[in-house]
């Protein structure tokens, strides 16, 4: 059985053959994978807390998910002052806890388009990372599994796309009358709305017709169900189908949590070998170091993996000098190129049940808690608030796209729909106290403005400058601005007639462009989900912070496995993504070692 460790100077030894950085999505698939051959010793450090932490129901309880933001099991980062949103900073969750985001977010498993994936492997230059190549690994990660009440899920997926991995993923226990109306829509009007039987097919289109409904707005839309990752009435993430079970059955693997790194160092001067680990409690604790004999795996995420490769001296110059901190080897796209997806949502009054009205009875919520507590059944132990989505295109005629589209092909999205059961405030917005109220967020899934994490001083505990710089390109924000107007297309169904009612207060007046983008800066918020910050570039090429294998570019002994290096925002769901990247990297790493 491995060891958890919460001091440094507890650690049995100094020297592990594979250095761990970040216990989230993929370190957890990345540790657990390398641990398989016994003859490996790893080691992953955590920042955060452990995953089984008092509190940690607001982890494993679908109901909750998401509602760890702004707990101990957050980093509660913030962005700078987005010009794009009116000069708003707003909150920038990232899981601060043994599993990462996979933790703390909201469920949702899309691998998104064979695009995104195949685009993946031509900027790299290695076929590898291909949808069709990475199909071995798609299928040893996930499996698909019944919700907790054995619901009848056939035709809501196709199980031919699903493995027979450790992490599970599943549709809803319980449908509701808002999801059941999205999939009439896609039989009342299938030629502008068609249904698609799994988004994780690596087809989020297929061929699709431009809607029909409003021409000057048209748009290609596919809708269907979300698999979340949720098995057994709990949430599937990377420490509770990966690393905590290796953490049960192998001797090999240690974890050390509460622990910061601070940078890497060369093991020796003038060298560009990093695999010396340095380590902290605190910005005023001892300092350690520990050296990886084969590799250090930075896993820190797209925000904690450039901060740490900055402050070892590894970066831009500009961005360094400015926080005193010494350029030893020049790679300037570190933290640069950050791209991030926007979200904002809009809600209406519906005339029948949603959860807006069955939530504010706190004699239902202790029930709902109370039988999950028991067995982990009821409504509480599947996803709840939204489980239908739709991807959608601008037409090829956009002016928006000026013959450059930024998605990775013809199938993959602009924007997406999710349909949401319940009353969904944006920031700055309060709750409706009355009635019943359904949501639609809109999501810019293709986004061309590009921002940056950049260090704000020579120590680790002080946060990054984060600057998405969300909707500061014309194309990010008329592209907002169409999604909502194309609503009006959808809700044109019969499905919808006598449901719908009137929009909240805030969206009533949104009939002008300027009133629809006014809308859009005012309430945008972030999905959370950062990419691009170490993103991926061909062996010879000049930009790019890692070659197609991960390896770290003009240093030796590291490597990079998150988010951080897919080099734009995914079409899917990152999460999925990131747990399919790590496979084929642990497997990468294995091969080099090994096996």
């Amino acid at each position: 059985m491995g060891k958890t460790y919460l001091r440094p100077d507890r650690l049995p030894n100094s020297e592990y053959d594979f250095i761990v950085v970040g216990a989230g999505n993929a370190g957890g698939v990345v540790a657990a994978r390398l641990a398989e051959n016994p003859a490996f010793r790893i080691l992953v450090i955590e920042a955060g807390v452990s995953d089984n932490e008092k509190d940690s129901d607001l982890l494993r309880m679908p109901f909750l998910a998401g509602t760890a933001w702004g707990t101990k099991f957050d980093w509660n980062y913030k962005t700078t002052a987005q010009t794009g949103l009116n000069g708003r900073a707003i909150e920038f969750p990232r899981g601060f806890v043994v599993g990462g985001c996979s933790n703390t977010n909201s469920l949702v498993y899309i691998r998104g388009p064979s695009e995104d994936f195949d685009r993946l492997a031509n900027i790299s230059g290695d076929a590898g990372w291909s949808w069709s190549s990475l199909q071995k690994y798609i299928r040893m990660n996930e499996r698909h599994v019944s919700p907790w009440n054995n619901r009848g899920d056939e035709g809501e997926f196709d199980p031919t796309v699903h493995g027979d991995g450790p992490l599970q993923t599943s549709l809803t226990a319980e449908p509701s009358d808002l999801d059941r109306r999205v999939i009439q829509t896609t039989e009342q009007l299938k030629d502008s709305f068609p249904f698609n039987p799994d988004f994780n097919s690596g087809d989020c289109m297929g061929v699709g017709k431009k809607g029909s409904l409003l021409p000057e707005y048209s748009v290609i839309f596919f809708e269907g169900w979300i698999h979340s990752t949720v098995g057994e009435g709990a949430r599937s993430s990377s420490s509770t189908a990966f690393l905590n079970p290796a953490l049960e059955s192998r001797e090999n693997i240690d974890l050390l949590l509460h622990t910061q790194v601070t940078r890497l160092l060369p093991t020796e001067a003038h060298d560009v070998d990093f695999r010396t680990v340095e380590i902290s409690l605190g910005a005023n604790a001892s300092v350690f170091t520990l050296t990886a004999t084969k590799e250090v795996i930075l896993c820190a995420g797209a925000i904690g993996t450039p901060q740490i490769l900055q402050l070892s001296g590894i970066g831009p110059k500009d961005v360094l000098g400015r926080a005193g901190v010494t350029q030893l080897v020049d790679l300037p796209d570190v933290g640069q190129h950050l791209q991030d997806q926007p979200i904002v949502f809009f809600q209406w009054r519906v005339n029948g049940p949603t959860l807006s009205s069955y939530l504010r009875d706190p004699e239902t919520v202790r029930a709902i808690l109370a039988e999950y507590s028991a067995s982990k059944t009821g409504f509480a132990a599947s996803s709840a608030f939204f489980n239908t989505i739709a991807f959608l295109r601008l037409p090829e005629t956009s002016t928006l796209l000026h013959g450059n589209d930024p998605a990775a092909g013809p199938n993959s999205a602009h924007f997406l729909f999710a349909f949401v059961n319940a009353y969904t405030p944006n920031p700055g917005q309060t709750r409706a106290t009355e009635g019943d109220w359904i949501s639609v967020s809109v999501v810019l899934q293709s986004p061309t403005s590009e921002g940056s994490v950049d260090i704000a001083s020579a120590s680790a505990f002080d946060h990054p400058n984060i600057d998405p710089a969300y909707l500061t390109t014309a194309f990010d924000i008329g592209t907002m601005m169409t999604a909502y107007k194309t609503l009006e297309a959808f809700f044109s169904a019969p499905a919808w007639n006598g449901y719908l009612g009137a929009p909240s207060p805030d969206t009533a007046n949104l009939t002008t462009d300027g009133a629809i983008e006014a809308y859009v800066r005012k309430h945008s918020s972030t999905l959370k989900h950062p990419v691009a910050t170490a993103r991926i570039s061909k062996k010879d090429d000049p930009d790019g912070v890692v070659g197609p294998d991960l390896a770290v570019k003009k240093i030796r002994g590291v490597r990079v496995v998150d988010a951080s290096v897919l080099p734009f925002a995914s079409a899917g769901f990152p999460q999925a993504q990131v747990y399919i990247l790590a496979e084929r990297a642990a497997a990468l790493i294995k091969e080099k070692w090994g096996n």
